[in-house]
């Protein structure tokens, strides 16, 4: 083989092994939970016979509604099957476990994060009013679903709502001059603040419904408690606290919402604007 055949024949070889070793770092739609390829519309089903009066929307819709009316401990397979009137079985041949059934629930619970405002109704539409608008939408996706908060996140965001929502926090970021990875953890601070807060209120709420009495009268019977056993020489903070009345009455949640919030996005300012 002369010279310049063997370094054609060589450069075809190494051509070759590139192209399979990027054709196997390459995503493949069959790497994809069919759960997800189908939620994304980018795998039909893939059975043969006459066309199903399922659909994978019909089935995640069911399971929300299950869980809205009766708690997530009631969703099952069995129980979203008898609310679509079908046999179990025929829901796996759209998601494949309850888990994946679970993080679609989520996705659509959230459902779509909120549109951007014309400048004409909404004058700040900087990143501070962009920001502050996606996590009261966030929260009220909780307060609409708050089974959403019983599902633990189980890894990064690959479902429809998930992603737009990821995709509007980075909108919302895109003039600020902030690093991508810093985007990502501001991002992260707000959702995982405003998971919290909502946390607290459900379980809060919990509480004082326990009780049977209001907001104010479990506040105020908590200052009692508190007056009764805490020697004021040891706890003379909380004395003062006391004192000032703080616990005379219930803040509405969403004060303390709004709080915290702008608290975080205080800090998010000084980030974006440093002072000299």
């Amino acid at each position: 083989m002369s010279e310049p055949t063997r370094r054609s024949a060589t450069g075809a070889e190494e051509r070759a092994v590139g192209e399979q070793g990027l054709d196997q770092k390459a995503p493949r739609q069959q790497d994809l939970p069919a759960s997800v390829a189908a939620a994304w519309g980018v795998r039909d089903r893939p059975h043969k016979g006459p066309k199903p009066g399922l659909s994978l929307a019909r089935i995640v819709a069911a399971a929300v509604q299950v869980a809205d009316a009766e708690g997530l401990a009631a969703v099952s397979m069995s129980r979203v099957a008898a609310e679509l009137g079908t046999a179990p079985m025929s829901l796996y041949r759209y998601v494949t476990a309850k888990d994946e059934l679970l993080a679609l629930m989520v996705d659509a619970a959230y459902g779509p994060p909120p549109a951007q405002p014309p400048p004409e109704t909404a004058p700040d539409t900087g990143w501070r009013a962009g920001l502050a608008r996606w996590a009261w939408a966030m929260r009220a996706g909780i307060q609409r679903h708050p089974w959403v908060l019983h599902i633990p996140i189980r890894g990064l965001p690959t479902l429809p709502n998930e992603v737009a929502w990821f995709e509007e926090g980075l909108r919302c970021l895109q003039d600020t001059g902030l690093e991508e990875n810093e985007k990502a953890s501001a991002i992260l601070l707000v959702s995982g603040y405003v998971r919290n807060s909502a946390m607290i209120d459900a379980d809060i709420e919990a509480a004082v419904r326990a009780s049977g009495k209001t907001p104010d009268e479990w506040m105020a019977s908590y200052a009692r408690t508190i007056t009764l056993l805490a020697d004021p020489q040891r706890f003379p903070a909380l004395t003062k606290f006391i004192a000032a009345g703080v616990f005379d009455s219930a803040d509405p949640p969403e004060a303390e919402f709004t709080f915290g919030l702008d608290r975080i996005l205080d800090g998010l300012a000084a980030l974006i604007h440093p002072h000299p």
